[in-house]
């Protein structure tokens, strides 16, 4: 650890941020679908979106790219990114949320150039355009909110792409494949660019390039050959190689117009992409995020393929939902996605309590 970073105890406080981002956007999510919550949450659900996306995994993300920079300064992207969701959930005007929002992706955008400073390669460079992709949608979130969620995917899914770009040195990838995959990047934010003039061409163009992506992760990422091994490594694979089947059902639902304000697949090709691929990246890199930020042991159990389960089943039912007009079983749905994240949860701090018994049996 870098003389100028924070200890693992002091980066806590932001990942408590983000948690409450967490629990408030997915309240925020059930009050849309109808049910009952606390009346701060029920007042925040216009802006469900931002909490999951911005505050939330905002926060987590920053929180894990100022522990690789080992930098001070960088943890004030997540503090802006938890203040932002905290801002929301407290009734304040949300124009404090969306400047807080854009100061975090500025910092974010800062750490990742430090990073590329370090190791220039196509991945750093992939994770740069992701953090400019957030700050762009953050942006346009304050200038004419809806046009922003595309951007946000592209921060998200090329956040991930990045990640995943970086393993696949280990593997010989034809290089046509490598080329390939920096054009899919490139059709993502040019498809987000032309949303703000051409939305039905340009989300349209998103979607084609995320079903692009979820296709060349299922042929050339390391989790296809990691499926066979045992533990831990098999679980993440599984995982992985789950929530890229999910990204091809959001290509293919946006293909079909499901990105659209207003259309009536947009709930299940949102959803398939933040709850299918990405929280399924979540549940299957926490056993490895976790712990490099906190400094806990995190021992694998197969009791994590549960909440792994539940949120597949619980989406599968919310999309069919949709997909057949029928809210009482998209809002059944939801509610399950809302369990499926309250087992992680669960099955987070119960990894965490199992870590200590071990440490102390072993000490």
């Amino acid at each position: 650890m870098a003389a100028s970073d924070l200890s693992p105890a002091a980066r806590l406080p932001f990942l408590a941020l983000g948690m409450l981002s967490l629990l408030g956007g997915v309240a925020a999510g059930l009050a849309r679908l109808a049910w009952h919550v606390p009346a701060a949450a029920a007042a925040a659900a216009g802006e469900h979106g931002a909490l999951m996306i911005c505050a939330f995994l905002g926060t987590v993300i920053c929180l894990e790219r100022a522990v690789a920079v080992g930098r001070a300064w960088a943890y004030l992207g997540p503090a802006a990114a938890g203040l932002g969701g905290l801002c929301l959930l407290c009734g304040a005007p949300s124009v404090w949320a969306q400047w807080l929002c854009i100061l975090a992706a500025a910092v974010l955008c800062a750490a990742s150039v430090q990073v590329l400073r370090r190791q220039v390669a196509a991945f750093t460079l992939i994770l740069a355009l992701a953090a400019l992709c957030w700050l762009v949608g953050n942006l346009a979130w304050l200038a004419r909110g809806v046009v922003a969620v595309p951007w946000w995917l592209a921060f998200l899914v090329l956040t991930i792409a990045g990640e995943r770009l970086e393993l696949t040195r280990f593997l010989p990838t034809p290089a046509v494949a490598r080329r390939a995959f920096l054009l899919i990047v490139g059709a993502v934010v040019v498809g987000a660019a032309a949303s703000l003039w051409f939305e039905d061409a340009g989300l349209r163009l998103v979607s084609a390039a995320l079903l692009a992506l979820a296709l060349w992760l299922l042929r050339y990422d390391i989790a296809k050959k990691n499926a066979g091994s045992r533990g831990l490594t098999r679980f993440i694979a599984v995982c992985l190689l789950s929530g890229y089947l999910w990204l091809v059902i959001a290509g293919a639902l946006g293909l079909a117009g499901g990105l659209l304000p207003g259309h009536p697949w947009r709930d299940a090709t949102l959803h398939a992409t933040g709850l299918g691929f990405v929280f399924a990246m979540i549940f299957g890199h926490a056993l490895i995020i976790f712990p490099a930020v906190l400094r806990v042991s995190m021992p694998y159990h197969p009791v994590h393929y549960l909440p792994l389960l539940l949120l597949h089943a619980s989406l599968a039912l919310r999309v069919c939902g949709v997909l057949g007009g029928d809210f009482a079983l998209r809002s059944e749905g939801g509610l399950l996605n809302a369990l499926a994240l309250a087992a992680f949860i669960a099955n987070i701090i119960a990894s965490v309590v199992r870590g200590r018994r071990v440490a102390a049996a072993a000490a």
